[in-house]
């Protein structure tokens, strides 16, 4: 077996990311991706991730101003754990509910120790990225994700209310460098 690595989205890993996609379905959530359209057009999926706009991996409204993003998937030998999004600057939505890093695992991957690893394989990426401090956004409610970020080092700002459109969100500051 070979290590957990972060890597460009590929069709290698197809089967086992739409298996995770159908774990996240089973949650309730991501349930805008289409399993049966990505199933049939993967390539089109994947060149999508692969660009510089990245994939708009959950549907926006228009007055949000899209950024540029680096897509890359934590796998292991053939087996697709994650997503860890950086995106290359901040609007105004990304610095109340979103940051620059947004990592996403599998269901059936949690608590194995991944959160973390995928967060500190993130960074020289941002640091290459020209970010020097990310900041990170997490509901309150995910202590798990709580604990990695202040586990990997980084500096609580401060916590966002609910408001009647977006949930109440910890914001974090990490140091790319």
């Amino acid at each position: 077996m070979s290590a957990s690595k972060l890597v460009r989205p590929s069709v290698d890993f197809k089967d086992s990311f739409l298996a995770a996609l159908e774990e996240h379905h089973k949650e309730n959530r991501y349930l805008y991706c289409d399993i049966g359209k990505l199933s049939r057009d993967f390539d089109t999926f994947v060149k999508e991730l692969r660009s510089a706009r990245g994939y708009q991996h959950q549907p926006y409204q228009e007055w949000v101003e899209p950024v540029p993003e680096t897509v890359t998937w934590l796998v292991k030998d053939t087996e697709y754990i994650g997503t860890v999004d950086i995106r290359h600057r901040l609007n105004w939505h990304l610095e109340k509910w979103g940051g620059h890093i947004h990592i996403c695992i599998r269901p059936s991957m949690r608590s194995k120790g991944f959160g973390r690893k995928m967060l500190l394989k993130a960074l020289p990426i941002a640091n290459y990225l020209g970010i020097d401090k990310a900041l990170l956004t997490i509901n309150p409610r995910n202590k798990a994700a709580i604990r990695i970020v202040e586990a990997s080092g980084a500096e609580f700002e401060d916590e966002l209310p609910e408001t009647g459109q977006f949930p109440a969100q910890r914001r974090y500051w990490i140091d790319c460098t």
